[in-house]
């Protein structure tokens, strides 16, 4: 090699090892109440989210990711932590995560990263600790929360790389009476979910919510411009995705699809090659080990799940075998456990005397107003009906690729049976691992089920899932 090609060869390996060693910037946009199916890259023709779809095809887009909870802060304490939710001490609804877990923005803040969250913060007063910068003022993040996105951007230490959680309002109910971005119109611009009935006031509750997540869209896009300016674009991770199913009966504290299965697109020029799809079988408790681990910042014991940062070069790798998730305390009584493969999904119900409606954004919506009117004249499907049964099924199974709905439970079926003793066993063997337990006495409804009016055990809490095996210091993980 002569002494010229020497130089150029080496002075371009420089360049790459610097590259190379240059740590990665994250944003984490987790939206507010999104189903999967609700964001155009998964399928959704009506819904007007071009920013995102840009996402996936610029980036990877993952089609089995599976959230712990189909309930807003246990969903997103068990991101916060790597822990399933029973893991953390605040599996229900609005608890606050205890101080001795690891959060993992607090790992990446200890490595060096300047860490931010902007907009919806209900994980507890210890994850404060976690954030060099809290922008948790409604009014200064807008309506929608993604005011102070651009902000954060241009305010952040430049000698530093940064982690933002941006956790935009949008599309929590009640919904805003204008937002940026598209408008949809409620008769050309709906794909009315099997869940609901097509009327009027259905249609107008669909156009609310998905203009809520064009808002969001708008962001992505305005946020992404920035990242353009700045010279970021190339060696920042982008993740979007979502904390739970949409705020309508059927899907919001659900175990089956409808409800835990989210949106998960990433996109990072430097490290992910475009226009992917990844089919793995991922579980939440999957993202902070990854994210760790992009940071070179090794997982310690208290994170239960694993890095899936290889999928990133080589999508079609098979990951995880089973994924899990619970149904705890939402505005009601609840105890529900399930495990899915990419086959089946098995969930167990111990309140079977109890319905699921949704929690009470859900059940008092427009929506659900429309469904129980057409419930009178007898003419519910059975998925419509769903939101009513009681009691309901203490076992539910159903075979995913022949019913994608998840409509028939075939329990009693016989040609099942192995499948079914399979997936129990291993749900069983979960709980023991992890220390999930059964209240006898777990928190009561606070509101009337069908009204939706406070009831006297309002604010009154039960034993929480767990808590007789101090689950909250349980490290194990359980089959994977």
């Amino acid at each position: 090699m002569t002494r010229r090609y020497f130089l150029l060869f080496a002075l371009l390996w420089t360049g790459i090892a610097a590259q190379a060693a240059q740590p990665v910037n994250i944003i984490f946009i987790i939206g507010d109440d999104i189903s999967w199916d609700d964001v155009g890259a998964y399928g959704n023709g009506k819904v007007k989210t071009p920013n995102l779809n840009r996402l996936a095809r610029e980036g990877i887009k993952f089609t089995n990711m599976f959230l712990t909870a189909s309930s807003c802060s246990p969903s997103r304490t068990s991101i916060l932590t790597g822990r399933y939710p029973h893991n953390t001490g605040a599996a229900e609804l609005h608890s606050p995560l205890p101080a001795h877990l690891k959060y993992f923005p607090e790992l990446l803040k200890q490595k060096g990263y300047y860490t931010a969250l902007a907009g919806k913060w209900h994980e507890g007063p210890h994850t404060r600790r976690a954030y060099d910068t809290l922008l948790v003022n409604q009014a200064q993040n807008g309506e929608g929360g993604e005011l102070q996105w651009v902000n954060l951007l241009k305010s952040r230490p430049r000698n530093k790389p940064f982690f933002f959680w941006l956790s935009p309002y949008d599309a929590h109910r009640p919904w805003s009476a204008s937002t940026n971005g598209p408008q949809h119109d409620p008769t050309r611009d709906v794909d009315v979910p099997p869940t609901l009935v097509d009327t009027r006031e259905t249609r107008e509750d669909l156009v609310a919510y998905y203009n809520e997540i064009a808002r969001l869209d708008h962001y992505v896009g305005e946020l992404e411009k920035e990242l353009a300016a700045q010279g970021l674009s190339e060696n920042t991770l982008i993740i979007f995705t979502a904390d739970n199913g949409r705020p309508f009966p059927g899907s919001k504290t659900r175990l089956t699809d409808a409800g835990i299965k989210t949106p998960f697109l990433v996109k990072w020029p430097a490290g992910i090659g475009a226009g992917q799809t990844c089919q793995s079988l991922v579980s939440a408790v999957d993202i902070a080990p990854t994210l760790l681990a992009l940071a070179g910042i090794g997982a310690g014991p208290t994170f239960q799940g694993k890095s899936f940062a290889h999928l990133f070069k080589t999508p079609d790798q098979e990951f995880r075998k089973y994924v899990f998730a619970e149904h705890n305390w939402h505005d009601y009584e609840a105890y529900e456990r399930a495990i899915r493969t990419k086959d089946f999904l098995y969930i167990i119900n111990k309140r079977p005397k109890l319905d699921n409606g949704g929690p009470i954004d859900a059940n008092q919506s427009p929506s659900a107003k429309a469904l129980k009117a057409a419930r009178k004249t007898g003419k519910l499907s059975p998925l419509q009906e769903d939101a009513f049964k009681v009691p309901r099924a203490s076992e539910e199974f159903f075979d995913n690729f022949k019913d994608p709905a998840q409509v028939e439970n075939l329990l009693r079926n016989t040609a099942y049976s192995r499948q079914i003793q399979a997936l129990k066993k291993v749900l069983a063997q979960w709980q023991n691992d992890t220390g999930d337990t059964v209240p006898e006495h777990l928190t009561p409804d606070w509101y009337d089920r069908e009204t939706g009016e406070p009831l006297p055990a309002k604010d009154q809490r039960g034993e929480m899932p767990g808590a007789a095996k101090h689950a909250e210091r349980v490290n194990g993980k359980g089959p994977f």
